[in-house]
């Protein structure tokens, strides 16, 4: 008789149109999801989970059990070997205008910087408003000295991601190309629009610099960056006095999670939806990535609400180490090449857990205007901005002539406002924009489990 009911199920399924199936997805979503209890618990009651620390390994034991509580046909660990960075004790900043005259300013060290010396670091400023400047400002200037990377985001853009990616190469590189004109140190403004205390950190690179050559780096406030930049208009001798205890240790054993149920009728075409399971350790990275971990997770939920059955291999990976050294993601892709895995779609969810407002696609020409055909099916929910180009850091080393990847895309306008900070945090995300992204990529896989790609 249980049989005789999934059939009966899966064929009422079959015979509805996509309208249908996508308005059950939706309807799913916003009355029985488990992403918002889910995230209350990877936020609450694991919070940051740095790669290497004890949180990142909670992390994965509780999604590995939650994803085998879903009836997935396989739920597996993927060994990873990933850098393990530790902030220390909280950070602490001043500027001072002349001897007993200070300024406290709210700092935090970008991951992967060495640390200052035990009694902090103190010096002279020079500000800087791109990387470029540094070969025109020359050794002299610089040797010795502080480098304040000042420029900020830039506001003309609707999406907020492009104004992050017009400012974050002096995070990035700051301190690499800094040190090469003999500063001692970097301050970097964080990486928001909003002017605020909290500081945004990070990854930093230091290349192949040798250990004794690295020069420890930090974000500092908006409004901490506004304060330095106006006094030193005034006080241009200033000094800036930092201290931060950060290290890093021998890299550690952590894992993707994988689980993956087979298609029933094209099993070797595999689709890919992820997110990372690490995050930076100051806040509980409740948007980033905790959305997109259970935006994944909430798939299958879904699927198994409504008894829909794929036709095609549905893996949900939820990678480790995106945040400062890509490493989950970059085994994944070593293992499915070894194994010929045929990922004809892959989605990730990476920013945030806001309003979703459709996707982005890195696709050829032609599968493109294919799936332009399928933005009536979200103009219901205003999910129906199609974009082409761009998907996920994770993902994007499986892009093929011939496949399919993208990324959903919420509401950016906030994002940015809490983006690595301390107050990404699981209260700040709101629960119906929360399972209304579970939707959004239920009802894609769908379509795409349905109709399969083009060739």
């Amino acid at each position: 008789m249980r049989y005789l009911v999934l059939f009966l199920l899966s064929f009422s399924l079959f015979s509805q149109s996509d309208e249908e199936v996508i308005s059950s997805i939706f309807s799913t979503a916003l009355t029985e999801s488990k992403s918002y209890n889910w995230l209350d618990h990877i936020s609450n009651q694991i919070g940051g989970r740095l790669s290497g620390s004890l949180e990142a390994q909670k992390a994965v034991e509780w999604s590995k059990s939650e994803l085998d509580k879903l009836g997935f046909d396989k739920v597996y660990l993927q060994p990873v070997m990933v850098p393990t960075w530790v902030r220390g004790p909280k950070e602490f900043a001043l500027i001072e205008t002349e001897p007993g005259i200070t300024f406290n300013v709210n700092i935090t060290a970008l991951g992967g910087s060495v640390a200052t010396p035990s009694v902090g670091l103190k010096a002279n400023v020079i500000e800087v408003f791109g990387l470029e400047e540094l070969e025109a400002l020359g050794k002299e200037k610089i040797d010795g000295k502080i480098v304040f990377f000042n420029r900020p985001m830039d506001p003309k853009y609707i999406s907020t991601f492009t104004s992050y990616g017009t400012a974050v190469d002096q995070r990035a590189l700051g301190a690499l190309e800094a040190s090469k004109y003999g500063a001692i140190g970097v301050i970097v403004r964080s990486m928001t629009l909003r002017v605020d205390d909290y500081p945004h950190t990070g990854g930093l690179t230091y290349g192949n610099l040798p250990l004794s050559k690295r020069i420890p780096a930090a974000a500092i406030s908006t409004k901490g960056a506004n304060k330095l930049s106006d006094l030193l208009k005034i006080k241009p001798n200033l000094k800036f006095l930092f201290r931060q205890q950060s290290k890093t240790l021998r890299d550690s054993q952590s894992y993707n999670v994988i689980a993956e149920i087979k298609g029933s009728e094209f099993p070797e075409e595999v689709i890919l939806v992820g997110g990372h399971l690490d995050s930076w350790d100051i806040g509980d990275g409740a948007h980033d990535d905790g959305a997109g971990v259970v935006h994944s997770m909430d798939l299958l939920n879904i699927f198994n609400k409504i008894s829909y059955r794929p036709k095609r291999t549905i893996r949900v990976v939820l990678f480790m180490n995106e945040e400062n050294g890509g490493r989950g993601s970059n085994k994944y892709k070593e293992i499915a090449d070894r194994d010929g895995i045929d990922h004809i779609f892959a989605i990730e969810s990476d920013a945030g857990g806001f309003r979703p407002l459709g996707f982005s696609f890195t696709c050829s020409d032609s599968n493109f205007l294919k799936i332009l055909e399928w933005k009536k099916f979200f103009a219901p929910y205003y999910v129906n901005v199609f974009i082409k180009g761009g998907s996920g850091a994770d993902i994007s080393n499986l892009r093929k002539p011939n496949n399919i990847l993208a990324g959903l895309r919420p509401n950016s306008q906030k994002y940015f406002d809490y983006h690595h900070t301390e107050i990404d945090v699981f209260e700040n995300v709101n629960k119906r924009e929360l399972e209304l992204g579970s939707a959004a990529v239920a009802s894609l896989v769908y379509l795409f489990d349905k109709y399969g790609v083009q060739n």
